[in-house]
């Protein structure tokens, strides 16, 4: 009985997956380092803070733009959005970053563990995968 529940949850520690996929924004060296972020209001503050200050650590000023504007306000804009669940502790399980450049959209880094099973890989520090996706998001 121990072996086959031991089998059990090395099967359902095994089944899942998260995705990460990031699209870098290309950004030439004499363009502004300017962006505009369009606030998203239903998301924790945390969220916005780590995103300000991973910006800022890549040499951007920032510019906060009301919720519901518009992606062409800024020659430069991102929207960001992302969700928690409660599973023995709260823990970020979707993010996604957009970057649109002149109202197109330029860039995107997608964080997405909402099909990772019972793994525990999903329990992340948010801080530092925020960090992460921006640093990817922005190369240079």
């Amino acid at each position: 009985m121990k072996a086959w529940l031991l089998v059990l949850a090395l099967f359902f520690a095994g089944c899942g997956s998260i995705d990460q996929v990031v699209k870098p924004v290309a950004l030439s060296k004499d363009e502004p380092r300017e962006i505009c972020l369009i606030e998203n209001t239903a998301l924790r503050q945390n969220f916005l803070a780590e995103y300000r200050n991973a910006l800022s650590g890549k040499g951007f000023t920032i510019r906060m733009l009301p919720p519901k504007s518009s992606v062409s306000a800024c020659p430069l804009t991102s929207t960001y959005a992302a969700n928690w669940r409660w599973d023995l502790a709260l823990y970020l399980v979707y993010a996604n970053l957009k970057v649109f450049r002149n109202g197109q959209l330029d860039g995107e880094a997608l964080y997405d563990s909402q099909r990772a099973g019972a793994s525990t890989s999903r329990f992340i520090n948010a801080g530092q995968k925020i960090r992460e996706l921006t640093g990817q998001l922005f190369p240079r």
